[in-house]
């Protein structure tokens, strides 16, 4: 039996709701047809927004969205994105499936999509092919509530009032897409850029430099020493590929035993960029007080066979459900560096917790996942620790068969989350809490076969549902964890 440990007196630090954010970029069928449908569609709508996602992901509690990218960021100039909507200017999504983009959803849409939400926005402005002046008007447009160029054309584009922008992003992966930049160059540039975007009234920003791409630690080391003190946040992108990026990444269905286990290494690695990425700010920052932004991450799979190769839609199985909770859990547990986490994204690409087609909406086990973690928002993490054993069908590719976060949120409850990443075995554990007295127990899983995943026609194949197989003891909790799941626990 394996021991689950709990002590809810070691208190580690404040979980930012933040690190259960989200990422909605201008690719594929996320804005238009996920997101935004537009106020004449046959599908129900408020200004536009689909309602049924946007329930959903209140119900979620999703806390920000980023926004408009990505790479596209770096292409895209906000001032095409406003005004009457037959004045707009079209333009060719260069990065992302050649397609027009047509600027119906802009700055207003989004701004009132996250409204709609209730979540705070992020937004990410161009570096890479934009300039400074236009950055500095994009920021004045959106939080200035004075007399200005700026605020006159929102106003006159129909918001009297400025908005609260806190999350800025100054440039996306320069290193690349944003502008094959070198460290140095960039962040050179990101001080020029971010002394412009200024904090009108009590609007201050939270301003985000462009971080590393995986293990690209000489850019950290780069950026941290020549504007380390000019930043709020730090970004760093990674996906969690099976195979090779330029010439198959693999199948997201249909996969096989040692597909899952690769998976799971690889989604693990996470663990060891935070530290690395950590240990060199640490050096620039000894007092955490630049966030680590994982503003990009999950999983990443060749594209459903027929789709556009460049709208990176991809279905969801429980091989994504097991990656959301592991990163999950790896975001709690270094919540003292880690503050904003953004999965891509957020609906019909990549790791996507919503798939639409026309007026059907299916629910993802990446979904489900979030839901049942979003307990953690804001709660207090405290120590804990599992035994564990290595499993998986090659000694190079083995993983830790189970892995855990507890919190205690501010009415007192524990939330504990914890993932059996076995294909083939479940395990009894015995909670142990220290020094705590458990008097109620709740909990939901989540759990199926390793390729199970939600399609349109049955769109409740992988669902929460109710656990029960557990029992409380004069030390905690003993449970019995099925293989391939995920728990979350609510104790009083």
């Amino acid at each position: 039996m394996s021991k689950l440990f709990v002590n809810v007196h070691d208190k580690k630090g404040k979980i930012n709701k933040e690190i259960y954010g989200h990422f909605s970029e201008h690719l594929g069928r996320c804005i238009y047809e996920g997101l935004y449908v537009g106020e004449n569609s046959k599908i129900p709508n408020t200004n536009g927004m689909r309602n049924d996602v946007v329930q959903a992901l209140k119900e979620m509690k999703i806390p920000v969205l980023r926004w408009p990218g990505g790479c596209f960021a770096d292409e895209y100039h906000w001032k095409d994105g406003i005004g009457p909507k037959e004045n707009r200017k079209k333009m060719i999504n260069t990065h992302w499936g050649g397609v027009v983009e047509d600027n119906s959803f802009g700055t207003h849409e989004f701004m009132e999509l996250c409204r709609q939400l209730e979540c705070e926005p992020y937004i990410n402005g161009n570096v890479g092919s934009g300039t400074v002046q236009e950055m500095s008007e994009w920021v004045e447009y959106l939080t200035f509530e004075g007399v200005s160029p700026m605020a006159d054309l929102r106003k006159k584009n129909g918001n009297e009032e400025a908005w609260k922008v806190k999350y800025f992003g100054v440039g996306n992966e320069s290193w690349g897409c944003g502008g094959n930049m070198t460290p140095e160059h960039y962040a050179n540039e990101y001080r020029r850029y971010q002394t412009f975007c200024r904090n009108y009234a009590d609007n201050k920003l939270y301003k985000i430099a462009c971080g590393a791409n995986v293990d690209d630690y000489n850019w950290t080391e780069g950026v941290m020493k020549v504007a380390g003190n000019f930043m709020d946040g730090l970004s760093l992108h990674y996906y969690t590929i099976p195979g090779e990026f330029w010439t198959g990444k693999g199948a997201a269905t249909g996969f096989n035993e040692k597909d899952w286990y690769i998976t799971l290494k690889k989604t693990l690695k996470m663990e060891e960029l935070i530290y690395r990425h950590g240990a060199i700010m640490d050096q620039y920052d000894p007092e955490k007080k630049v966030g680590l932004i994982v503003d990009e991450w999950g999983t990443w799979f060749d594209v459903e066979v027929g789709t556009n190769p460049g709208f990176l839609y991809q279905q969801n199985t429980m091989r994504d459900a097991l990656v959301a909770g592991i990163n999950l859990n790896i975001f709690n547990k270094n919540c003292d560096r880690v503050k904003m986490a953004n999965i891509a994204q957020l609906v019909n690409v990549l790791q996507s917790v919503i798939l639409t087609e026309g007026e059907k909406m299916i629910l993802t086990p990446t979904y489900h996942v979030f839901n049942m973690y979003k307990n953690h928002q804001d709660a207090t993490l405290v120590e804990s620790h599992i035994d564990t054993e290595n499993i998986g069908v090659e000694e190079e590719n083995q993983v830790p068969n189970l892995h855990e976060s507890v919190s205690v949120d501010a009415e007192g409850r524990i939330n504990v989350t914890i993932n059996n990443l076995s294909i083939s075995d479940g395990y009894d554990i015995e909670g142990i809490f220290i020094e705590k007295e458990i008097k109620t127990v709740k909990a939901t899983i989540l759990t199926n076969e390793m390729g199970a995943y939600n399609t349109f026609d049955e769109p409740e194949i992988v669902k929460a549902q109710e656990f029960k197989d557990f029992k409380i003891t004069g030390k905690g909790i003993d449970f019995k964890i099925p293989k391939c799941s995920v728990i979350h626990f609510v104790i009083e």
